[in-house]
């Protein structure tokens, strides 16, 4: 059985999904990526999961320091 360890695994392992009924008539295989897999519902979990990391790797952002993020819209 295949499984995440933990949530931050899931970001980005998000699954492409054929898309039939609007290319049809396209001689291309369409697919989209389905970013509402992610926690949060959206493309913007893998750019704040990269930034976390980047701060955390340099030292930006230290244990028990404080993110706020007040602009997503999610």
């Amino acid at each position: 059985m295949n499984y995440a360890n933990n949530i931050l695994e899931t970001i980005g392992n998000t699954p492409l999904v054929k898309i039939n009924k609007l290319t049809a008539d396209l001689p291309c295989l369409v697919l989209a990526k389905y970013e509402t897999f992610n926690p949060g519902n959206s493309v913007k979990d893998r750019m704040a999961l990269r930034m976390i990391e980047d701060a955390e790797a340099d030292g930006r952002l230290k244990p028990g320091g404080t993110i706020v993020e007040g602009t997503s819209g999610n």
